[in-house]
C-alpha cells in the first residue's frame, strides 16, 4: 500500500487553524484561475478559513442584536441559529481586517455566512449517512496542533477558548466536523480526479498566452515571519513589536537558514517547513503579500510591513513563471512504520504500539528497519520502511506535514491519516533540482489541483441542490 497525496492541497485542520489561516492551508478550498479583486477575494478566503475553528475570536456583543437565540434555517430538519451565524460573522470579520479588505453590508455577509454554513451542515448529513466518522485520537492530534501553532500547551488553549466563550467539546466538535468534510471530498471527489498528458500539454498551453501573472498562473513558495499586534496595543507596544520585525528581517537578509530566523522570532513557528507556505499559484496568497513581492527576485527579503494580524516578513523561497515548475524543491528521503486500523484494532490502540516502537528504537533495543519489517503493514516493509526520495505533494498532507517538521534523524508522533496510523522518521534532506520529467509532474500536480477544485464545486453545488432547506427569519 502506497499513500502518495490524491490532492497537493487538502488543507489539514492544523495548518488552517494559526494565526494566517487563510495563507495556509492552506490548502483550503480556493478556486484556482484569476484571483478576486480586492475585498471580494479576502471576504472569499476569510468565509473559507473561518469555516474552521480558531483559538481566538472577537467579543460576541453588537449593539441592536436581539438577545435572545433563535432559528434562522433548517437543513433537512437540522437547524442553524442566529447565534451561529453571529459567531461566524465575527471570525470573519476579523480574517478580513487581518488581509486588509473591506466588509460588505452586515445584511449581506450575513446572507453569505448563513449560505456558507448551509453547505458545511449539507456536507456534515452526508458523512454521517456515509459513515464516516473521526477518531477520538484523530481529533486529538489536530487539538494538539492547534496549541503548538498558538505557541501554548493544552492549559493555555483551553484559558483562551474560555476567555472567548467557547467550551472544549464545542472546540474538538468543530475539529472534527472539518475532518469529516474533508473525508468525505477526499473519497467523493479527490480520489476519483484523473490527469491526462493531454491535460498537461493543454494547460502549458493555456500558459504562455499573453496577460497578467495572477492570471497566468505564476506561483511562488513564500516563507513568513508573523510578530503578531495585539488588539488595541497602545503606541508604545506597537512601536516595541516593530523594532522585533526590523530585527527579524535584518537577521533573515544576513542569515541564510531562515528556518532558524523563523523559530527565533516568528509567532507561529511551526509553520509547514519552518514558515514556508509551499508552492502554490501567486493568486492564492493574500492580496497583500502579493503587492509587497511583486517582481522580487528568488531569495530577497520583503518587510517588514504592517497587515491586522501584526508585521510579516517573507522570503521568496521559489518563484516559476506561468506554466512552469521550479527548477529546485526540496525532497525528503523518510522511512515509516504503518499500521491499519480494523479487524480488532483501533486508532489509539495502534498509536500505543508505536509509540512502544518509537521507545525501543530510541532506548537501542531495536532498529527503526527492523521494526518495519516486522510489523509495518506497507509495501515499504521489506526495505525496512524505507520511501525513497519523495517531492512535495507526493504524500497526504497529513503525513507531508508531519514529515516536513521533521529533523534528520527525528522519529515523529504518530501519524493518523486515512491509511492508518504511521511512524515517520525522516533520514535526510536535501535541494534538488528537476529533470524535465520532474518539472512535468510538477505541473501534473498543479493541474490535478484545478480539477479537484472544479470537480468538487460541481459536487458541492449538487450535494446542495439536493438538501431540503428552509430559511426562516433573517440572521441580525
Amino acid at each position: 500500500m502506497r499513500f502518495f497525496s490524491k490532492t497537493t492541497n487538502a488543507c489539514a485542520v492544523a495548518m488552517a487553524l494559526a494565526v494566517m489561516a487563510a495563507c495556509v492551508q492552506a490548502q483550503s478550498l480556493k478556486t484556482p484561475g484569476k484571483a478576486k479583486a480586492g475585498n471580494d477575494a479576502s471576504l472569499s478566503r476569510a468565509l473559507e478559513a473561518t469555516g474552521k475553528p480558531s483559538a481566538r475570536q472577537a467579543p460576541a456583543a453588537a449593539s441592536g442584536i436581539r438577545s435572545a437565540d433563535y432559528i434562522v434555517a433548517v437543513v433537512n430538519s437540522e437547524p442553524i441559529t442566529n447565534n451561529e451565524v453571529r459567531a461566524r460573522m465575527e471570525r470573519v470579520a476579523q480574517n478580513v481586517t487581518e488581509q486588509g479588505g473591506q466588509l460588505p453590508p452586515q445584511s449581506e455577509l450575513a446572507r453569505q455566512v448563513l449560505e456558507r454554513l448551509v453547505v458545511e451542515r449539507v456536507q456534515l448529513q452526508e458523512a454521517r449517512d456515509n459513515g464516516i466518522n473521526v477518531d477520538k485520537l484523530t481529533v486529538d492530534q489536530a487539538v494538539a496542533n492547534v496549541a503548538r501553532q498558538n505557541n501554548t500547551d493544552m492549559a493555555g488553549l483551553l484559558a483562551r477558548l474560555k476567555a472567548d466563550g467557547i467550551s472544549e467539546a464545542q472546540f474538538r466538535a468543530e475539529i472534527s466536523g472539518q475532518m469529516q468534510m474533508q473525508r468525505l471530498r477526499e473519497r467523493e471527489v479527490d480520489a476519483k480526479v484523473k490527469v491526462t498528458e493531454a491535460d498537461i500539454d493543454r494547460y502549458l498551453k493555456e500558459q504562455k498566452r499573453p496577460g497578467d501573472a495572477v492570471a497566468a498562473g505564476a506561483m511562488a513558495n513564500l516563507a513568513h515571519i508573523l510578530i503578531t499586534v495585539p488588539e488595541n496595543a497602545s503606541a508604545a507596544v506597537v512601536a516595541e513589536l516593530e523594532a522585533k520585525a526590523k530585527k527579524a528581517a535584518e537577521a533573515a537578509r544576513s542569515n541564510a537558514d531562515f528556518v532558524a530566523v523563523v523559530h527565533e522570532f516568528s509567532d507561529v513557528p511551526n509553520g509547514q517547513g519552518g514558515g514556508a507556505m509551499g508552492m502554490r499559484p501567486v493568486s492564492e496568497y493574500p492580496e497583500l503579500f502579493v503587492q509587497q513581492v511583486g517582481s522580487a527576485a528568488t531569495g530577497t527579503v520583503v518587510g517588514p510591513f504592517r497587515s491586522g494580524a501584526g508585521f510579516h516578513v517573507l522570503k521568496v523561497l521559489e518563484k516559476s513563471q506561468a506554466g512552469a515548475a521550479p527548477a529546485f524543491i526540496t525532497q525528503n528521503h523518510a522511512r515509516h512504520i504503518l499500521l491499519t486500523v480494523g479487524d480488532g484494532m483501533t486508532e489509539a490502540q495502534a498509536a500505543k504500539r508505536l509509540e512502544d516502537y518509537k521507545r525501543r528504537v530510541q532506548a537501542g533495543q531495536a532498529t527503526f528497519q527492523q521494526l518495519a519489517q516486522e510489523f509495518s503493514k506497507d509495501g515499504s516493509a521489506r526495505n525496512g520502511g524505507d520511501l525513497g526520495w519523495s517531492s512535495p505533494g507526493q504524500f497526504v498532507p497529513e503525513f507531508e506535514r508531519v514529515l516536513n517538521n521533521l529533523q534528520p534523524g527525528e522519529i515523529s508522533a504518530p501519524v493518523v491519516s486515512r491509511f492508518g496510523v504511521h511512524l515517520i522518521q525522516l533520514i535526510e534532506r536535501r535541494q534538488e533540482k528537476l529533470n524535465e520529467r520532474e518539472q512535468r509532474e510538477m505541473v501534473r500536480n498543479v493541474v490535478r489541483e484545478r480539477k479537484v477544485e472544479q470537480d468538487y464545486d460541481t459536487w458541492l453545488k449538487e450535494l446542495r441542490g439536493k438538501a431540503f432547506v428552509e430559511y426562516r427569519e433573517p440572521p441580525q
